[in-house]
């Protein structure tokens, strides 16, 4: 029914009910998480074909898990470019429905099916802003341990693949530092083996 009433809107309404990137980033994530689990039951989920596969109808017109992540949430980053590059051969309409900044909170949102993603959450747009940071600090302070002794903090690879959109190494390090509240500026930076075991229905 629900893919039924996304399926048949107008490509119009899509871009006038989308206009800010609050409401941008409530209705992708939401996508997002939903249609992996949809997806899943009907691809397997061993192959990339899940997340490349054009399978998502909204609106007529056919998306892919990437093209909702990579293309519209992270403003058609090239996949592999660690969030410095944008993808030259991004569409117009992509180009049209991204948001205009990307927020790197919805990494701690985006829930591909495996054991190391962040749990699904539903999002609002009145409480977008709390739940993207509650979602952080829940995920951030899961993944991250802290050895003083020999100075090194360590923390999910996500924030090593998607390093661009938190503005550099320099800028992931501040985000923990910020969301843990403590100093570490010295401490060098790992990050932890990401499990790509699969673990469906990850609700928080």
């Amino acid at each position: 029914m629900i893919e039924q009433t996304l399926r048949t809107i107008s490509k119009t309404e899509l871009l006038c009910q989308l206009y800010t990137d609050e409401e941008k980033n409530t209705f992708w994530i939401n996508i997002y998480n939903a249609y992996y689990q949809l997806l899943a039951g009907r691809i397997n989920t061993q192959t990339k074909r899940i997340f490349s596969k054009k399978q998502i109808n909204i609106a007529q017109i056919s998306f892919s898990l990437d093209a909702i992540e990579h293309g519209i949430l992270r403003k058609y980053r090239w996949k592999k470019s660690f969030g410095y590059l944008p993808n030259p051969f991004a569409s117009l309409l992509i180009r049209k429905l991204a948001v205009k900044e990307i927020d790197y909170r919805i990494h701690f949102a985006l829930n591909c099916g495996a054991k190391s993603c962040p749990p699904i959450a539903f999002y609002t747009l009145e409480k977008l802003d709390k739940q993207l940071d509650d979602a952080m600090y829940s995920f951030l302070f899961s993944e991250t341990t802290l050895d003083r002794e020999n100075k090194t903090i360590t923390t999910s690879k996500l924030l090593h693949w998607y390093q661009g959109d938190f503005g550099s190494l320099k800028g992931v390090k501040n985000t923990l530092k910020n969301v843990l509240q403590v100093e570490i500026t010295s401490h060098k930076l790992k990050f932890n083996s990401y499990s790509w075991e699969t673990q469906l229905e990850n609700y928080a």
